[in-house]
């Protein structure tokens, strides 16, 4: 993994590369395309936080976080939960590193806003990030987001 990875926020000057990112074509299923995290992100407001993945000069990928939002209002309101909302890396850059320093770069922004816990969700399947969330330490909370798996990792 490189040393110059870094996080930025989406400008008007990086804008037409984050909606121009990519994943692999089998993926697509799984995740939602850039524009549509940003058109989230400007509704939900404070509560999204966009940040797009450089490694030098170039966009390797995207993330969103969500950050204090009520899991389910209708069962428990006072259940607050932050974590990784939308990860998207690249076609090109998979299997360098980048989703695990997004999802680092998630955790260390959680613990410093003093979040307990990381959550995140993924569609299951053969395709799915499943095995890669499995890999750097999540664990399944037996809950289901949809039809997503939810997992946790204390941060």
């Amino acid at each position: 993994m490189s040393t110059s990875l870094r996080l930025e926020k989406v400008t008007p000057d990086t804008i037409d590369a984050a909606l121009g990112l990519r994943v692999h074509p089998h993926q697509e299923q799984n995740v939602a395309p850039v524009a549509r995290s940003l058109a989230e992100a400007y509704a939900f407001g404070e509560a999204a936080w966009p940040r797009l993945i450089f490694d030098g000069d170039e966009l390797v990928g995207f993330l969103m976080a969500f950050l204090d939002l009520p899991w389910d209002a209708k069962k428990d309101p006072t259940d607050r939960r932050s974590g990784l909302w939308r990860l998207n890396i690249a076609a090109e850059g998979q299997g360098k590193g980048y989703g695990r320093f997004a999802v680092e770069a998630v955790r260390d922004e959680l613990r410093r806003r003093g979040a307990p816990r990381l959550y995140v969700t993924w569609e299951p399947g053969d395709n799915g990030p499943g095995a890669f969330y499995d890999r750097l330490g999540f664990r399944t909370t037996g809950e289901t987001s949809g039809d997503q798996i939810v997992g946790v990792l204390d941060v």
